[in-house]
């Protein structure tokens, strides 16, 4: 049986205690709450372990302090690692820090954490230098069955995924402002989503009235909206630059890391990636003759993959890996 841990991150703002009016005004304000990435990974899990048939308990810190031998499988970020003195071993991720430079003493301020979980290649990539072996790839599944193809009254020719993060002014006049002179010079119709401003049944309302997907964004660590998408087999042409992490935060400054992707899970199912808004044209008619000719098959791509099973036992075989590691250690002693 599985210990798993997750918290919203709800810091006091602007004094003593202020979170817990907040958290009412934000019910009133907004209305139904719903859950961000960091928590959609842990609610992803259970519901994984719960169709493959692996039991779990979910912030039972009162048996987990019980039961020091206990691996604890925290998710998110860092402030479930700070709740107490932690004495179990800990599997900690995905939705972690951003950088290890956020972290840059993680491993002697965190001795219990066996094994950092990042959700895709190019993130262990830039991990690794810092952490090395102490870091494995587990990306969240996707729900195939809330995600699954729908009848398309193909209203528009594409539906535009906006989720440009970093100069947005500029990046809307460079790439968004000619990728949409170039449809409307082809009579070929769109619709925009952007990032922040739907929820899901908006998404799928959207997808079903398309007959494909433009995605625009900069990176994704996993980028779970656009696996959403292709599991209902709605082909994408994405923007993948490559290039560097742009976050601001970090770059230039602090870190210069190269390549990343828009798309770190992809194959030629999923559609056609295009680098610059240069090579966009080209792209698209040849985008437009596969998807004529039904070449594109995502949603087979996603199953064999990236279905909550899938991802349920990964994260399992990982749990396991450091059990047996902890028993071999254990056994040395």
């Amino acid at each position: 049986m599985l210990n798993i841990f997750y918290e919203e991150p709800d810091p006091d703002r602007w004094f003593p205690f202020d979170r817990y009016p907040r958290k009412i005004i934000r019910k009133v304000l907004r209305g139904k709450f719903r859950p961000g990435g960091v928590m959609m990974i842990a609610l992803q899990l259970m519901k994984g372990l719960d169709k493959i048939g692996v039991s779990y308990r979910f912030n039972d810190y009162k048996f987990i302090k019980k039961n020091p031998l206990e691996i604890a499988c925290i998710i998110g970020k860092p402030q479930v690692l700070d709740k107490y003195q932690w004495k179990n071993p800990i599997l900690f991720g995905a939705g972690i820090f951003s950088h290890p430079s956020d972290q840059p003493s993680f491993f002697k301020k965190y001795p219990s954490v066996q094994k950092i979980l990042v959700p895709g290649n190019w993130m262990k990539d830039m991990f690794d230098p810092y952490y090395s072996d102490k870091v494995s790839i587990w990306p969240a599944g996707i729900d195939t069955k809330y995600w699954f193809p729908e009848p398309k009254s193909n209203e528009f020719d594409f539906l535009i995924y906006n989720k440009i993060m970093w100069d947005k002014e500029i990046k809307t006049q460079i790439l968004l402002k000619p990728i949409l002179e170039t449809l409307e010079l082809q009579k070929l119709n769109y619709q925009i989503i952007n990032y922040g401003f739907y929820n899901h049944e908006i998404l799928r309302a959207k997808i079903r009235q398309s007959k494909a997907v433009i995605y625009l964004c900069e990176h994704e660590t996993q980028g779970m909206a656009y696996q959403q998408i292709l599991a209902t087999n709605t082909p994408i042409l994405a923007w993948d630059k490559g290039s560097f992490w742009e976050d601001p935060s970090y770059y230039p400054h602090t870190v210069q890391y190269e390549p990343v992707s828009s798309t770190p899970y992809w194959d030629k199912r999923c559609g056609l990636k295009f680098k610059s808004i240069e090579e966009f044209p080209s792209k698209l008619n040849l985008f437009l003759k596969l998807l004529s000719e039904k070449k594109f098959t995502p949603r087979s791509y996603i199953t064999e993959n990236l279905s909550l099973e899938i991802s349920a036992r990964k994260y399992l075989a990982i749990y396991q890996q450091v059990q047996q590691h902890l028993s071999q250690k254990f056994q040395q002693l």
